[in-house]
């Protein structure tokens, strides 16, 4: 695997955990660590065989504190800075045929709520912050995060906190939908190991279809009942399907191959 500056990865039991390491800048999204996550998602995953992803933050204090914001007033007066880089990396995250699940710890402001929210699954620390402060700064979320938050906690919630800035903790982010699960600072690593550890149980093939059949709703130049159709009938000829109707027939626990 390559060795990147800006991301630690570890992988244990088939879990890979993807640490975001920029401390001193808490960990903000720069081009240098956008290209390293777009490099694992894109030409590192296919060859480790993994049951899961989680991305973290470097930390206690930070998950994603947001962009880097220096890379963004290095436009000259009359120039604009395209955000689509950032849509690239997010979209591959999203569509990424495995299971990705953020362990947000301390602050996922602007890009970092946009990264959290690009994840199949969020698990918040109690501690955990989050927001869309973007207006603050004359401009608004640019990874995705006016659609994603749409999506995730409805279009009066995700108006309110994107025009207001306002950011909210871990039990707020759960109470409106934004997080998955909430658990005690220092164990969101653990819990979303074990939500992991509940999906690697099923059939790897169908998991991967759930992603890309729910991600065909959201998409504008998909039909999502049509993929659903398509994506049901393939599974049902895969060795997979054969030994999980078997199981279930036969009463015992089925042993999925990917198949």
């Amino acid at each position: 695997m390559k060795n990147f500056e800006n991301i630690k990865v570890t992988v244990e039991d088939g879990i890979a955990i993807l640490t975001l390491s920029r401390p001193k800048a808490l960990n903000a999204l720069n081009n240098m660590l956008l290209g390293e996550l777009y490099h694992f998602f894109t030409e590192e995953l296919a060859a480790l065989k993994l049951k899961g992803i989680i991305i973290t933050g470097d930390g206690e204090k930070s998950f994603v504190a947001g962009a880097d914001i220096s890379e963004f007033v290095e436009v000259k007066p009359g120039e604009s800075f395209s955000p689509e880089n950032g849509h690239k990396v997010f979209n591959a995250i999203e569509s990424c045929p495995i299971p990705v699940i953020a362990a947000v710890n301390g602050f996922a402001l602007g890009g970092g709520c946009e990264l959290a929210m690009a994840c199949h699954i969020r698990v918040a620390s109690e501690s955990a912050l989050f927001g869309t402060p973007e207006v603050k700064l004359g401009i608004i979320p640019g990874f995705g995060g006016t659609q994603r938050l749409c999506q995730l906690v409805g279009r009066g919630r995700a108006l309110e906190l994107m025009m207001t800035a306002d950011m909210i903790d871990g039990k707020e982010a759960y109470r409106i939908g934004l997080a998955n699960h909430v658990v005690p600072a220092g164990q969101e690593i653990a819990k979303a190991q074990e939500i992991l550890g509940k999906i690697a149980q099923k059939a790897p093939l169908a998991i991967s279809k759930v992603i890309d059949s729910v991600g065909a709703y959201y998409a504008h130049d998909r039909d999502g009942f049509k993929s659903e159709i398509e994506n049901f009938e393939y599974l049902t000829t895969t060795q997979d399907f054969r030994e999980g109707a078997g199981a279930f027939l036969e009463k015992r626990k089925a042993s999925f191959k990917g198949e």
